[in-house]
């Protein structure tokens, strides 16, 4: 089985379409390869005019499934669907062009569509993190974001929040990580309050790839920053408690709103604290569903 992916340099869309192609090499009795084509190097017309010629000078072998991730993607996933007719177009997020043109389109609840045929809603966007089972009990890992268009940043809340953590939890590990997004004072701000001794401090720079990855397979629970969407998934895929530290809310949209009802219908009270505690496993979900078709 051969992937294509047609990618947009975006590392969060890059990490969709990893979630499902390794989910597909855990299911597959077969060889499953991944090939990476960027979107920029694809020529419309040159696509439209090799329409069904099942071979193109940029893609190394045929391919059974072509991804693709982020709208500027879309139109060239399709184009080279036609160029190789035998191939299976996966969209990985809400398309601007009808369902019906995909074989197969995969989005997430909070995308406001729903499963039908060719239509599977997963619970946040795919990733590629399993459950490896190596959580260590009483270690906590805090992952800061920052501002995004939903969420401004509160550090009172913040530090609170962190405080709170730390005095509820004295005999655990806590490693405490920032973002791209989280403002650069905080940390400095953070380091003179005297909770902060109990703290192992990981500034986002210092921390090398795959790192935060690394330290979810380890925690027994995880606290993010409401902002962090794609964390809280992550963390729930690796097997971790998770806990939110609120931040200022801008505005209210399905994203916040599937959020909110998550911990509302899922959350438990643990020691008095609520935290999610959800398995998750979409990927495999979703390259399950795909291997039926």
């Amino acid at each position: 089985m051969h992937i294509v992916y047609v990618a947009d340099g975006k590392a969060g869309h890059r990490s969709q379409a990893l979630g499902l192609y390794q989910a597909l090499q855990r299911l597959s009795q077969q060889a499953v390869s991944f090939e990476e084509i960027a979107a920029e190097s694809l020529s419309r017309f040159n696509l439209f005019l090799a329409r069904g010629n099942n071979q193109h000078p940029l893609i190394q072998q045929q391919p059974d499934y072509i991804f693709s991730v982020g709208s500027h993607t879309q139109l060239k996933a399709l184009l080279l669907g036609q160029v190789f007719p035998q191939a299976k177009t996966v969209v990985l997020m809400k398309p601007k062009f009808p369902l019906q043109w995909f074989d197969y389109v995969i989005v997430p609840q909070h995308d406001g569509l729903a499963e039908q045929d060719n239509v599977i809603v997963t619970q946040g966007a795919l990733n590629p993190i399993t459950n490896e089972k190596r959580h260590q009990k009483k270690r906590i890992l805090i992952a800061l974001g920052g501002a995004s268009k939903r969420h401004q940043w509160n550090e009172a809340k913040v530090l609170q929040a962190i405080e709170k953590i730390v005095q509820d939890n004295k005999k655990s590990e806590i490693i405490l990580t920032t973002s791209r997004r989280t403002p650069k004072d905080f940390l400095s701000n953070l380091h003179e309050k005297t909770f902060a001794k109990n703290l192992q401090i990981f500034p986002v720079d210092d921390t090398p790839q795959g790192w935060i990855f690394e330290q979810m397979q380890l925690a027994e629970a995880v606290w993010v920053t409401e902002d962090s969407v794609s964390m809280l998934y992550e963390a729930l895929t690796a097997g971790c408690k998770v806990g939110l530290i609120e931040i200022d809310r801008i505005k209210d949209d399905r994203i916040t709103r599937q959020i909110d009802q998550l911990y509302l219908n899922k959350a438990k009270d643990l020691s008095g604290v609520r935290l999610l505690s959800l398995q998750l496993s979409e990927a495999d979900r979703v390259a399950a569903l795909l291997s039926k078709f």
